[in-house]
């Protein structure tokens, strides 16, 4: 019988899920205080011009976090969800002081170095502990609600640092924020959340889902078809966000747009991947993963081809919009899609795997578009990523 304390579902857990979904919100904004003037830093204050060197905080970033993904699903049974969650703070406070006084370049990619395992124990936490309180029936849902927090926060974030950066410049003030979101979500952790290992323990004993027998890795990466195929499609989405964080930037600013005007445009790609997550979250529940999955990487692909050829501010704006939603029709249903396709007591790890695959695509998508960046254009860059995109969604089409 289920101990009522250990009940899943949104309806019986939602203070602790809301203050979850508050705290990744504080994880998001990390993320956003880079987003729109580490790059505009790097030419104004280190004159590094190649834009490979610009990408280089990017593909540190990336791999770090997707190691740390790794490192928190597969020890979080082990050690617990919630000390992986202050773990991943503690990592976290450091970063806006180091971005704040950076003496050189180095400093800056050391910064990326703690940015990225605070996101991947803190975000990966974060989000098992979601996972194991709200149970099958909400599981869409939950992700939608986490995936909104953290991406909206990475939105508002990212024009409060361009605006403040325009109106008194490119340090020290931007970066303030980020000490107000990690002492906080530090010590909201360690006063208010509880762990949630009672609640897996719970669903593995009702769970139909047979255990693995081949090694989880092989089993995410390759062996099982659906998760290959959402794991591709992680890492692809992040690909191109990648190539977003340093391209954007970069192009809009040779395109005319002030750092003001570029900030908004930059922001408003995020804000509907974030917005419109609660929604497709929950769809999916309803219209199953692979519709989703399908619709979302083609969406994505198309709107950044068209990006590419926008042409003005209004434009920029659409098609960052339009962006933004397609990456919101995949991104909480990735993680959902995982949850559904493994045994309880494999959740965390195989959640830690695909995110291994799925952040590994900042950097692989950073490097990818910096060397295509210095070798033709940038926009050469952006039409190639829009390429892999579609490819992927038929990837899903033919494997999930």
């Amino acid at each position: 019988m289920t101990e009522p304390r250990f009940q899943t579902g949104l309806k019986h857990n939602w203070p602790q899920f809301a203050l979850l979904v508050l705290i990744n919100a504080f994880v998001g904004g990390m993320v956003g205080l880079e987003r729109t003037i580490l790059p505009e830093l790097a030419e104004t204050e280190f004159g590094i011009a190649a834009r490979t060197a610009i990408f280089s905080f990017i593909i540190v970033f990336g791999f770090t976090k997707a190691a740390a993904n790794y490192v928190a699903g597969r020890f979080a049974s082990r050690y617990g969800r919630k000390n992986m969650l202050i773990a991943g703070w503690l990592f976290g406070i450091p970063v806006p002081f180091v971005l704040m006084f950076a003496p050189d370049w180095n400093w800056i990619i050391a910064a990326n170095v703690l940015l990225g395992i605070n996101q991947g124990l803190a975000w990966s936490a974060n989000v098992i502990m979601k996972i194991d309180l709200a149970g099958e029936k909400d599981r869409g849902l939950a992700m939608g609600l986490n995936e909104f927090a953290g991406y909206l926060a990475v939105a508002i974030v990212a024009f409060l640092t361009g605006w403040i950066a325009a109106e008194a410049g490119l340090r020290p003030y931007p970066f303030y924020l980020g000490i107000g979101l990690s002492v906080l979500g530090l010590l909201l952790t360690i006063l208010f959340v509880r762990d949630t290992a009672g609640f897996v323990q719970t669903e593995a004993r009702a769970s139909t889902v047979t255990q693995s027998r081949r090694p989880l890795f092989w089993e995410v990466s390759w062996a099982n078809r659906s998760l290959m195929s959402v794991s591709q499609a992680g890492l692809l989405t992040n690909f191109k966000d990648g190539m977003a964080w340093g391209v954007f930037p970069i192009f809009l600013l040779a395109a005319d747009l002030s750092l003001s005007e570029a900030a908004l445009v930059i922001a408003v790609y995020p804000a509907c991947w974030g917005l419109f997550q609660v929604a497709t979250g929950k769809l999916s529940d309803y219209t199953g993963r692979r519709v989703m999955l399908f619709s979302g990487m083609l969406v994505q692909g198309i709107s950044l081809l068209a990006f590419t050829l926008a042409g003005s501010y209004a434009g920029y704006l659409v098609t960052a919009a339009m962006l933004g939603i397609g990456t919101a029709m995949v991104y909480p249903v990735f993680l959902a899609a995982i949850a559904d396709l493994v045994h309880p007591d494999e959740r965390a790890e195989s959640v830690g795997i695909f995110r291994l695959w799925r952040d590994s695509g900042y950097a692989f998508g950073a490097l990818f578009a910096g060397l295509l960046a210095d070798r033709f254009t940038v926009e050469t860059a952006m039409f190639a990523t829009a390429g892999l995109l579609i490819i992927s969604a038929l990837i899903i089409a033919r494997r999930y």
